[in-house]
């Protein structure tokens, strides 16, 4: 009996690592058999997520705008060339009236003829001569346009702060208006302004120090009013004072 007990013990020792063996052959073939898991993507919080092409693309990347693609100049005292705004398309210029504009009206509304300073010859800073006339007024004083004439350009410069370029009726002279506070309500380049229309307000922007409020107003006589930046400064005092 003693046998056959330790037959039967010998037995199930046997079965049971027999088993043993079993169940770990099978759990090691079921694990090479097991797909591997995916890798998570990691990224920084300071970088955004980039979406992968499918073969044979290439990578989805923001997309341009060509037409703004080209930088914008910075604004300088002078004007650009390649921005110059031409009149209304229905205005033609006639014929020249001579070698001075006439019968202009002082720019600035309230001002009399007496109370003009000729300043044109003045110097000023980086050795540059004025080369235009100085009208002191209050801040909001009525800007207005010397003669009649075309609006070729509202311009932002660094000397002369908010500006108007306004041509002739003959298209011979340019008349410019400086260091506004602002533009008058509604008014675009290319509208066509009556002599003594508002068409700005007296300020001191630019360079003309703060709290410096008048009219830089110049008067130059130019071939071409399309290019309206070009041309010789002639004195506007004497004209304002007939």
């Amino acid at each position: 009996m003693r046998w056959v007990r330790h037959s039967r013990v010998r037995f199930l020792l046997a079965a049971l690592v027999f088993a043993l063996i079993i169940v770990t052959l099978v759990a090691r073939l079921s694990r090479i058999s097991r797909p591997g898991r995916p890798k998570a993507a990691i990224w920084s919080s300071a970088q955004s997520p980039v979406p992968v092409a499918p073969s044979g693309q290439p990578a989805a990347g923001p997309s341009v705008n060509p037409t703004l693609s080209t930088a914008s100049p910075l604004a300088t005292a002078t004007p650009a060339p390649s921005i110059s705004m031409t009149p209304q398309p229905d205005f033609q210029f006639s014929q020249s009236q001579g070698d001075s504009p006439s019968n202009l009206i002082i720019p600035v509304a309230g001002v009399r003829p007496d109370q003009l300073q000729d300043t044109f010859s003045e110097a000023r800073s980086e050795g540059r001569v004025h080369d235009a006339i100085d009208i002191p007024a209050p801040q909001g004083t009525p800007v207005l346009a010397a003669a009649d004439g075309p609006i070729v350009k509202l311009f932002q410069s660094q000397r002369g702060g908010t500006t108007i370029y306004q041509a002739s009726v003959d298209g011979k002279f340019i008349y410019y208006y400086a260091h506004l506070d602002r533009y008058a309500d509604g008014l675009t380049e290319g509208h066509f302004a009556k002599q003594g229309e508002t068409i700005a307000y007296v300020g001191d922007t630019g360079n003309a120090g703060a709290g410096n409020y008048h009219l830089h107003f110049s008067i130059a006589v130019t071939s071409n009013p399309k290019r309206y930046w070009e041309g010789v400064n002639i004195n506007p005092y004497p004209l304002l004072r007939k």
